[in-house]
């Protein structure tokens, strides 16, 4: 988006024919354009800091024809060049552009008394367009997290955050219509290659890629424009997360070692408020804001000026889901997956070890006498979710209700726990139930899994695992680890 407006700001019409702006009365004239991206700034130390900032505004504003002064700060020279570059259009102002204007403080947020050296430092940069707002025809400034202590917020009182405004609420994903409008070629061609009918591989495309909102007032949801280019560029014979390989935010990995993170049901956050997406204060970072800024929760619903979250669509559900058992076991990410992968290949022996080396690290409550079943659940369907499972908790069924069953191309996993009592009772229970009997038909291999937890350490002690024949009532001998 913001390399599109400096292009349409340098005059470059040959770029935009036979898109819609090539048809408004838009003039075309040549603005003087300087143009940031601060995402190319190393914030992992003060000096890094200082060298990579420098460079990056002395290469940024050398971009425009201007003279950088190494014996000022940048801030100096910014202003300086914003002054030089409106005079030498007549006073008619310059353009400036600004990408990913908080990654600096983001990068920093690891080391929050060095996040805020870093903040009072972009403070100083901003705060030299206030005086400036004349000699500036047009700002966009774009980022991640909305720092409001930044002067470019508390000084730059015209500035108008269009972040969650009804206009530009699908501005930047692709609607429905203009997905099947642009793109219905490709997408009946990867119809075809994986061997779906249209109607179910839209649906699927969308359950996969489509579900942010950008509004309050605005209930339309759009596809991510990075996943639907990658998906139909490869056209592989299923859908798979591109979330996790464009790079996670910053932002939020070096958040990730705060355990209240774990708190928040990430499919449906109730009772939201706007003072939640606000990130006022660098020492009282709330996880629900930081989520959402970071696009692993959006606008499911709003009410009374209150917003219900949750996770926008499959590809970041997985990937959420496996930073969050990494947060749980304090563990690595490459862990958490690693594990997940473990469970679909049946691996019991190391995938029980890993699980429980899991709860061991899972955080419960303080006040919490007794964890519930529900509690070591929850913990084992981040794993899930992350994992690529679609899975139901209480599955309901004629005889009884077995505690998980998920579902996967591999398999079906039906999982048991109990508490303060011997995992062969859990088998016993998913035998005298049958819970297996509505999946037999599949045509999968069934998978039951039982899990026995104490109370007292809130550890899982025992487990086993039998896998049943396609289409049999027989299974392989329990395996215990």
């Amino acid at each position: 988006m913001i390399t599109a407006l400096k292009a349409i700001f340098q005059g470059r019409r040959e770029l935009f024919d036979g898109l819609d702006i090539s048809r408004t009365n838009w003039e075309w004239e040549k603005w003087p354009v300087i143009h940031f991206d601060f995402s190319e700034v190393d914030a992992t130390g003060p000096e890094a800091f200082d060298v990579t900032f420098t460079a990056a505004v002395k290469r940024r504003l050398a971009d425009t024809g201007f003279a950088y002064d190494d014996m000022v700060p940048p801030s100096v020279n910014f202003g300086a060049a914003i002054d030089s570059l409106s005079s030498a259009n007549g006073g008619r102002g310059a353009v400036v552009l600004i990408d990913e204007y908080d990654a600096p403080v983001s990068h920093a947020l690891d080391d929050i008394a060095f996040a805020d050296v870093v903040r009072k430092r972009m403070s100083a940069f901003y705060s030299v367009m206030k005086p400036r707002t004349g000699a500036i025809r047009f700002l966009m400034m774009t980022g991640v997290s909305k720092f409001t202590k930044l002067s470019v917020f508390s000084s730059l009182n015209n500035i108008v955050d269009i972040s969650m405004d009804e206009g530009f609420a699908t501005m930047l994903g692709y609607t429905e219509d203009e997905l099947e409008k642009n793109f219905e070629e490709h997408l009946r061609e990867h119809a075809r290659i994986m061997g779906k009918p249209y109607d179910e591989y839209r649906a699927e495309m969308k359950r996969w890629y489509n579900g942010f909102r950008f509004s309050p007032d605005d209930a339309t949801t759009v596809y991510n424009p990075i996943s639907v280019a990658l998906t139909l560029a490869r056209k592989q014979r299923d859908f798979r997360a591109t979330w996790s390989s464009t790079g996670r935010p910053s932002t939020l990995m070096n958040y990730l070692n705060r355990r209240d993170v774990l708190a928040i049901d990430p499919e449906r956050t109730r009772n939201v408020t706007e003072r939640a997406f606000d990130t006022v204060n660098l020492t009282d970072l709330k996880p629900v804001g930081l989520l959402f800024q970071t696009g692993y929760l959006t606008i499911k619903d709003f009410s009374n000026g209150l917003y219900t979250l949750g996770v926008p669509d499959e590809e970041v559900r997985q990937d959420l889901n496996i930073l969050l058992a990494g947060v749980a076991a304090d563990r690595s990410v490459d862990w958490a997956a690693d594990l997940g992968a473990q469970l679909i290949s049946r691996e019991w022996e190391d995938f029980f070890i890993g699980l429980k080396s899991l709860y061991a690290a899972m955080a419960y409550g303080p006040t919490e006498s007794r964890v519930h079943e529900n509690s070591y659940g929850r913990c084992l369907s981040f794993l899930l979710a992350g994992s690529g499972f679609r899975f139901t908790m209480e599955d309901v069924q004629a005889d009884g209700r077995a505690d998980i069953v998920a579902e996967h191309a591999a398999g079906i996993y039906i999982f048991e726990l109990n508490v303060d009592s011997p995992v062969d009772r859990a088998f016993a229970q998913i035998r005298e139930k049958n819970y297996a009997a509505p999946y037999l038909a599949a045509g999968k291999p069934i998978n039951l899994i039982g899990l026995s937890f104490d109370s007292k350490t809130r550890h899982l002690v025992d487990a086993a695992a039998e896998t049943l024949a396609v289409n049999d009532s027989k299974g392989e001998d329990a395996r215990h680890v």
